[in-house]
């Protein structure tokens, strides 16, 4: 039986303070695997906006929370980072996210937790960046961004800025029990209770 070494960076802390070393690493991957299909969740677009000139020339998709996230009719991209991701050959996904549609407005509107809800919160014992790199494949796969039948490498983070990256290989959402996470690349490594 044949054996891959891969090695896994653990950062100590989770946030944007790592945002620099995952695209380093997440871009040494994507190379040594030929992967050409990238994933980025971002918020304001600071980190897409970043991602999109370390990834130029491959096929980056920059995820985007949905409008009305944090307030309604608010998009939370900058049109300036919008411009600049564009500009550089990224592509953006602004959409439901796959894991708090519907549900997420049965748990608000009557305090019960729903199936995403559960699926959500298990993958977050992995950390929160895990549970986005995942789930941005879903929606990045349903929208035809990305393919099924290619490798992705998938980066996301906690809170602001990417600190997690994996190499998936992507599914729609109705085959969520299908996808699988091939390589974790790097993720914080949560101590001291958090």
């Amino acid at each position: 039986m044949r054996e891959i070494v891969i090695k896994t960076i653990y950062f100590e802390r989770p946030g944007e303070e790592n945002t620099e070393r995952t695209l380093r690493i997440a871009k040494e991957r994507a190379e040594e695997l030929g992967i050409k299909q990238i994933l980025v969740a971002s918020t304001r677009g600071e980190t897409g906006r970043r991602a999109a000139e370390v990834f130029k020339g491959y096929h980056l998709v920059v995820v985007t929370h949905f409008t009305g996230f944090q307030e309604p009719n608010e998009q939370e991209l900058t049109e300036e980072n919008r411009k600049a991701i564009e500009a550089a050959g990224g592509r953006i996904l602004t959409c439901q996210h796959a894991f708090g549609g519907v549900g997420r407005a049965v748990r608000k509107r009557w305090g019960t937790y729903e199936l995403d809800d559960i699926v959500a919160h298990t993958l977050r014992i992995f950390g929160e960046g895990m549970k986005v790199c995942v789930e941005i494949a879903l929606m990045a796969t349903n929208a035809g961004l990305i393919r099924t039948d290619e490798a992705t490498i998938s980066i996301a983070g906690t809170g602001r800025g990417a600190d997690t990256a994996v190499v998936l290989r992507p599914v729609n959402t109705e085959r969520f029990f299908d996808m699988r996470v091939m390589e974790v690349l790097c993720k914080p490594r949560f101590v001291k209770g958090g």
